[in-house]
């Protein structure tokens, strides 16, 4: 259908994260007409993030106050922003489109902008909702340091797990590494981990729910193969990793995702789709963090007006 000229952009970006909100900024900054659209509150997850330690010259701060900073800043440089929910984003050639479930709303753009994020796996057990983000964490480099010196639990089996694993014995009393299988990471990084004398590893196991009163204080688990013993191990911390989820139903069609759902981008967060971007955590990349996601956000604003000004 013909699209009024009030909904056209020279760049629509999926998701309101790290990555969408710098990506905002620097697009703005470069006399793009930007949107910026979200179906939750600006931020992604450091919205659910306790304590932020690691961005650079904000000190100690919560993910929710490091948001809004964020969100703020876009919003004094005019950037238009709107809830909503992105249902589908087409490709056609010049322009794209992007489709919305509210109003059936359409936005066509010269380019898009995909930072659409990840959605850590939970395993749905009890007091796992309770500690989220204040005691259960996904993010070893992000919240480990609090936990030095103190005893920590480490869930799952895989490369993130295990990697991680070695790096909170290198700051923490005691790690206890806790999977349904066996390990499956690495032979050698499994290898080192079994080694160390502060990790224990309990493999086919299950877990049965987070513990504690006023603070997270144990976890409990089953055999979930060879026995059927309950254990409870005390600790002051829990990490997860037990995979994710990458938001990507919506462009999932153009052919610019990895089998896990994650954009493939160069190193200026180009796709294979001309003019359609990828920024921050949804993008194939070995470290996903505020600052990382960021850095993906300019890249990419930074592209997009490139390629515009080539289409001009």
């Amino acid at each position: 259908m013909e699209l009024s000229a009030e909904k056209t952009y020279d760049a629509v970006i999926v998701g309101a994260g790290p990555a969408g909100l710098t990506a905002a900024i620097y697009a703005v900054r470069a006399n793009l007409r930007v949107l910026l659209l979200d179906r939750l509150a600006p931020g992604g997850n450091i919205i659910n993030t306790n304590e932020v330690e690691n961005y650079p010259g904000a000190g100690r701060l919560s993910g929710a106050d490091l948001a809004i900073k964020m969100f703020e800043h876009t919003q004094k440089l005019g950037v238009e922003f709107d809830y909503r929910t992105v249902t589908k984003v087409n490709d056609g050639g010049e322009w794209k489109t992007v489709h919305c479930e509210e109003d059936d709303a359409v936005f066509k753009t010269r380019t898009v902008i995909l930072a659409t994020g990840t959605v850590a796996r939970r395993l749905g057990v009890p007091g796992e909702d309770r500690w989220a983000g204040g005691g259960i964490s996904w993010c070893a480099v992000c919240d480990g340091p609090q936990y030095r010196g103190k005893d920590v639990v480490v869930v799952g089996g895989g490369n993130s797990a295990v990697e991680e694993s070695l790096y909170l014995a290198s700051i923490c009393r005691r790690v206890t590494v806790v999977t349904d299988l066996d390990l499956t990471a690495d032979p050698k990084a499994c290898e080192r981990l079994r080694a160390l004398p502060n990790v224990d590893v309990h493999i086919w196991q299950q877990v049965l729910a987070f513990t504690g009163e006023d603070r997270l204080t144990g976890v409990s688990f089953r055999g979930a193969k060879f026995d059927q013993e309950e254990r409870r191990v005390a600790c002051d911390g829990v990490f997860e990793y037990i995979g994710f989820t990458a938001s990507s139903e919506a462009f999932a069609h153009l052919g610019i995702t990895d089998r896990t759902g994650c954009v493939v981008a160069d190193t200026r967060m180009r796709t294979a789709a001309p003019g359609v971007f990828g920024a921050g955590d949804i993008t194939v990349k070995p470290l996903r963090q505020i600052v990382t996601a960021c850095s993906d956000g300019a890249l990419a604003a930074n592209s997009a007006a490139a390629y515009i000004k080539e289409l001009l």
